[in-house]
């Protein structure tokens, strides 16, 4: 029966790869999988679905009641930074240090907005309906080939502000804490060493695939199918200190909060960075009400969407086909770290998200990963950063939305994002795992 399980459990994973690529939500995929997984390893059918405990239902409600806070307060700001033309703000200032006479100097500004956007809190959702608008007239202007965008703004919002910087308010630098009582800056020396190396990765990265795409005469309009990436432009925005400041309050309430241990830092941040937004940019939001209610409505999805991948792992760590796996990924030879880091990875991949991954295998695998005694700020960082490596996955939200924002296609569009963020995290997470070991 065991074996019938393991198959079902394969079967299932290849059914949620496949039909959210055919553009089928996650919120219908994820339950029918669900059901894959409880019919091949012979589980109770409706209290594997909907039962109190252990069940697809429990999982997503789980979930939602944990981070539903960090999602709606970061979607609120998120609108506030958006709307007010405080990201127009600081993405023209970063434009006219960086320059847009030169290719390069292009990437490495679409490279730095999205870094500060999503370090301060914004969604990366949001911030690529930002980006995109911006950098198209720039790679039309210098004649870039548009599929190398996604390497710049791959780099900026999937490395090490989403998981390594000690402080950022990701939500995969948040799910650690529920399971670990660690805080977002647990284990700064990992996340730094991590953040250096995946930005000089990428950096080499972008700067290689840019002349290996001029040396092949590729030109803007090989990639570009006029998708419409428009966006109002303003001219009356706040000053580029003013729409940072949200941003540096929400960051620098996290580091010190996290230093004295207090609880719910980042909900605190958000909570302030947000009333600070609601009086800098009060004259240039006709009706904050908007705003508020917009922000709300925002957060729905993606808060839904994360949790089903969660609880469809949920289903799978429960099922009997799951003992096999479990048992390989903790008595795998050497450090447990690389055991931890295995399971953070093959979860996010599995799921097509790293913080739904990354709740799967904090659910699964921290309690024996703690009984081994291992240190939990430790476990923390490298779980997280492990996350990142097979997230960027087909069937992801981030790549399904770049490619739609974009015009791009997984045929022109997948590989330089899949190259960058699985060598970039996976290198960061080799060299966090060796500090860890020799430190810690």
């Amino acid at each position: 029966m065991e074996i019938l399980g393991l198959i079902g459990i394969v079967v299932a994973i290849v059914l949620i790869i496949y039909l959210s690529m055919k553009g089928y939500s996650i919120l219908f995929v994820a339950p029918l999988s669900s059901i894959v997984v409880i019919v091949t390893n012979g589980m109770d059918f409706f209290s594997s679905l909907v039962g109190p405990d252990n069940s697809y239902m429990r999982g997503l409600t789980n979930f939602v009641i944990n981070y539903f806070a960090v999602f709606l307060l970061g979607a609120i700001l998120a609108k506030y930074i958006e709307k007010s033309g405080a990201a127009q703000s600081i993405a023209q200032k970063v434009l006219s240090a960086t320059g847009t006479d030169k290719p390069f100097s292009v990437l490495i500004a679409v490279f730095l907005i999205g870094s500060i956007l999503t370090y301060g809190g914004i969604s990366l959702f949001v911030v690529l309906f930002v980006i995109v608008p911006l950098a198209k007239p720039l790679f039309k202007e210098l004649n870039i080939a548009w599929n190398l965008i996604t390497i710049p703004v791959m780099l900026g919002i999937g490395t090490f502000t989403m998981t390594m910087m000690p402080g950022t308010p990701s939500i995969q630098n948040v799910v650690p804490t529920a399971y670990l009582g660690t805080t977002v800056t647990a284990a700064p020396l990992l996340g730094v060493i991590g953040s250096v190396v995946a930005i000089i990765f990428g950096l080499w990265y972008m700067n290689y695939a840019l002349n290996k795409s001029i040396a092949n005469g590729e030109t803007f309009a090989d990639y570009d199918s006029d998708t419409n990436t428009t966006s109002d432009i303003r001219t009356d925005i706040p000053s580029f200190f003013v729409s940072i400041l949200p941003m540096l309050v929400l960051i620098v309430i996290i580091l010190i909060g996290s230093s004295f241990k207090v609880p719910n830092i980042v909900l605190i941040g958000l909570g302030i960075a947000i009333l600070v937004s609601g009086v800098l940019f009060n004259k240039y939001i006709p009706n904050q009400k908007v705003i508020l209610n917009a922000g709300s409505v925002n957060a729905i999805s993606p808060v839904f969407m994360t949790s089903s991948a969660v609880a469809f792992g949920v289903v799978v760590t429960n099922a009997p086909g799951f003992t096999a796996i479990s048992n390989f990924i903790l008595n795998i030879p050497g450090d447990p770290l690389i055991g931890l880091s295995v399971a953070a990875t093959a979860m996010a991949g599995i799921a097509g998200s790293a913080s739904g991954g990354l709740g799967i295998a904090m659910e699964a695998f921290s309690g024996p990963y703690l009984e081994m005694g291992m240190n939990p700020e430790v476990m923390h960082r490298v779980s997280a950063i492990a996350s990142g490596v097979l997230t960027i996955m087909p069937h992801a939200g981030v790549v399904l939305t770049l490619l739609a924002v974009t015009g791009l296609t997984h045929k022109n569009g997948f590989k330089y994002q899949f190259i960058l963020m699985t060598a970039g995290n996976l290198l960061a997470l080799i060299a966090a795992v060796i500090t860890a070991i020799i430190f810690y």
